[in-house]
């Protein structure tokens, strides 16, 4: 059950239509300039070949439950990236030190804002963005500092919950500063939750306070604050908004401005922050969850300072001289992770948006730039979903390339591709054929973070060859403070996540009913168990799920279940192979990966994104499915249908015709005839965070799908 995709260069070469002459006497000029090439690379670079084949991880023991560790830790694991800072204040103010007058937050100036009215009367809001404005580390921890101690104006106290409910921006990551400082618990919730998880949230962690924007308080908030009752104090990071008169009595609004002001004027009289101990609660994160209500996870200093050491150790030359773009939910273990591990090492951190990341995102005025054209980063975290986004995107530009160009891209891509798998570069074909490709992201990307879910290999392959620069895919949980595993940089191998970090150690349980073991041979297979200083403190409020997740060991260690299903490589590498709740037993016994399934189909042109589906009382797979709508429109075209989007995605025929492409698909992939899905139902809606369908992270949201397509289950399951 193994949905590891191939990483043999052959089965992921795109195809090319040339004269069988013209590609001979290409395929010698290029053998010539290999050749030509290879000389003086053997002589003088060490193969990256060479160091993918080396052990990466290796167990402890001999015994098959024995956990493997990162050979640069395996006589302890790595707790703390400075000596002496054990807590989240004491690693910024050892940064800012260091780096006192460098340039830490940068936001852009909104220069206009227009609303374009579309052909069919929709009015969408574009903007017109300036250059970057910059607070250095200095300015950053004098407005935190004054910030949290106004705060504590307003009666928050230490060790108590104070909730953030806000935008990825700069006063985000000040105002987690300043609760750092001061030993407020920070309560996390993304920005695209519903209003149930947001007041469950709230509710549960007993909250007075709440940091959120102007636009969030209009739009989210404000139906909400009267189920809130022990609500005090909203504090808008950029403004007041103007004032209703439904609001609830007693709770006052405060801009962050006005707050900072408080502070300071308050910072002589005041008392000294009350500093947080390495065991307290940093972050309760609420997680966006793939089922029921959100749960907090409760992270403290010392867990999230384990998780970013181990990170930071995987990311070579940190530096001064790194630009990491923010834009991803800082409500997301991934980004805050990144983030803190930046400004621990003096990078520039600028903000932006998925709307307005590139010149082509959908909030930027046509024929002005884009985040990373402006910023031009050299860091950048991203989800599969916006990196299997790009992918398409730049694949359908090379279907509407001339011939010439077409086949003169597929035949560096091809070429680079076998370079790649031989470990070597390819600086010409770098220069010339994907400088174009590589100015998406600004042109400087030196390293992708990708986290959250399994990037496809043929995604992955295509961000190395195209982008010029490695992924360091990687595997946490919010539960393990976003820590885990990352591939190293010359690690070039696809379908892994890699060693474990040098914070913690990973072994493999059996889970007998899925046939994983861990003496299974060649490779170790189970349950994937995370244990070291970053695994968190469990649930808020929730002993009976804490208790089921995690556990201690004879040495005292912490360790998380995770519920996924792992099996290392020789050189200690992590393959995630399956999960415990994607596992579904079908009436003839079979067991489906329903993961393996959508891993095997999501990747097709015509695919936005897919669900399987599977229940132990019918013999077969059913599956939901996102179209393309330019790729849909073009099969219903050839095929002679017509029709709105709408009657297109509702049309017997139209899904008839989409199964035989999956069917394909699925039988290239190697799926068992039983795991291919028998019957379709095609969604004209996408499913994003708003939906409530997929996550912040958009993994899918099963249960909510399931709930969403129930009519649709049963007519296909024949109920109907």
């Amino acid at each position: 059950m193994n949905n590891h995709v191939s990483s043999k260069p052959t089965t992921m070469k795109l195809k090319q239509t040339i004269n069988p002459i013209l590609l001979y006497f290409i395929h010698f000029i290029i053998s010539l300039y290999t050749i030509l090439t290879y000389i003086p690379y053997y002589f003088f670079s060490e193969s990256r070949q060479e160091k993918s084949n080396q052990i990466k991880a290796k167990p402890v023991n001999s015994k098959p439950e024995s956990a493997y560790r990162s050979v640069n830790s395996l006589d302890g694991l790595a707790s703390v990236l400075y000596p002496g800072c054990d807590t989240l204040d004491k690693v910024f103010m050892y940064a800012k030190n260091k780096f006192k007058d460098k340039r830490l937050l940068g936001t852009r100036e909104v220069l206009n804002e227009e609303d374009e009215v579309q052909p069919n009367g929709k009015i969408f809001k574009k903007v017109i963005l300036g250059h970057y404005n910059w607070l250095s580390y200095e300015d950053v921890f004098v407005r935190a500092f004054n910030f949290g101690n106004g705060l504590q104006m307003l009666g928050q106290r230490p060790k108590t919950n104070i909730a953030i409910f806000c935008e990825t921006r700069a006063e985000w990551m000040i105002a987690a500063q300043a609760c750092f400082m001061y030993n407020f618990q920070l309560v996390t919730l993304y920005a695209t939750l519903g209003g149930p998880a947001i007041v469950h949230g709230l509710n549960e962690t007993e909250v007075t306070n709440i940091i959120t924007s102007k636009e969030l308080l209009q739009t989210k908030l404000k139906d909400i604050v009267s189920l809130v009752p022990r609500l005090r104090h909203i504090v808008t990071v950029d403004g007041k908004p103007p004032t209703w008169s439904e609001f609830p009595k007693g709770v006052i609004v405060h801009t962050m401005a006005a707050v900072q002001a408080l502070g300071a004027k308050a910072s002589t009289e005041s008392k000294p922050p009350s500093k947080p101990a390495p065991l307290d609660i940093a972050v309760i994160m609420y997680t966006s969850g793939s089922t029921g209500l959100p749960k907090g996870v409760m992270i403290s200093h010392s867990n999230i300072i384990a998780g970013i050491t181990g990170m930071a150790e995987r990311i070579p030359r940190l530096g001064e001289e790194d630009v990491y773009i923010g834009y991803l939910p800082l409500a997301h273990v991934l980004e805050l992770s990144a983030e803190l591990v930046c400004l621990s090492h003096g990078c520039r951190i600028g903000y932006s948006s998925p709307q307005t990341l590139a010149d082509q995102s959908s909030k930027i005025k046509k024929g002005s730039k884009g985040d990373t054209s402006m910023l031009k980063p050299t860091l950048m975290a991203a989800v599969p979903e916006i990196m299997d986004r790009i992918y398409k995107n730049v694949m359908n530009k090379v279907n509407e390339m001339s011939s010439f160009q077409r086949n003169l891209f597929i035949l560096a891509y091809n070429y680079k591709m076998e370079q790649i798998s031989k470990g070597r570069s390819t600086p010409l074909c770098d220069r010339f054929i994907f400088r174009k490709v590589r100015s998406l992201l600004g042109g400087n990307i030196r390293l992708l973070l990708c986290g959250g879910a399994p990037l496809s290999a043929t995604t992955q392959r295509f961000m190395n060859i195209c982008f010029c620069c490695p992924v360091g895919q990687g595997y946490g949980l919010t539960e393990s403070a976003g820590a885990g595993t990352i591939t190293e940089v010359w690690d070039y191998n696809t379908g892994r996540v890699g060693a474990p970090l040098v914070c913690c150690e990973i072994k493999l349980k059996n889970w007998e009913e899925g046939g994983y073991f861990n003496s299974d041979k060649p490779h170790p297979r189970g349950e994937i168990l995370i244990g070291g200083q970053n695994v968190t403190m469990g649930y808020y409020k929730n002993e009976a799920k804490t208790k089921t997740d995690f556990f201690e060991d004879e040495n005292g260690q912490r360790w998380l279940c995770t519920g996924d299903i792992g099996e290392f490589d020789p050189d200690g590498c992590l393959k995630i192979i399956d999960r415990k709740k994607d596992l579904v037993k079908l009436q003839a016994g079979e067991y489906v990966s329903l993961g393996k399934v959508e891993a095997a189909l999501k990747n097709l042109p015509l695919i936005d994104n897919i669900c399987a589906y599977a229940n132990s009382y019918h013999s077969y797979v059913i599956g939901f499915v996102v179209p393309n709508q330019k790729e849909l429109t073009e099969l219903a075209r050839k095929k002679g249908l017509k029709g709105t989007w709408e009657e297109l995605c509702n049309s017997c025929e139209m899904e008839n015709e989409v199964l035989k492409v999956l069917s394909e698909a699925a039988i290239s992939a190697s799926l068992e005839k039983f795991e291919i899905p028998v019957k379709i139902r095609l969604s004209p809606e996408p499913w994003t965070p708003e939906t409530g369908l997929v996550t912040d992270a958009f993994k899918l949201k099963r249960k909510e799908l399931k709930t969403h397509y129930q009519a649709d289950i049963e007519r296909m399951y024949g109920g109907k």
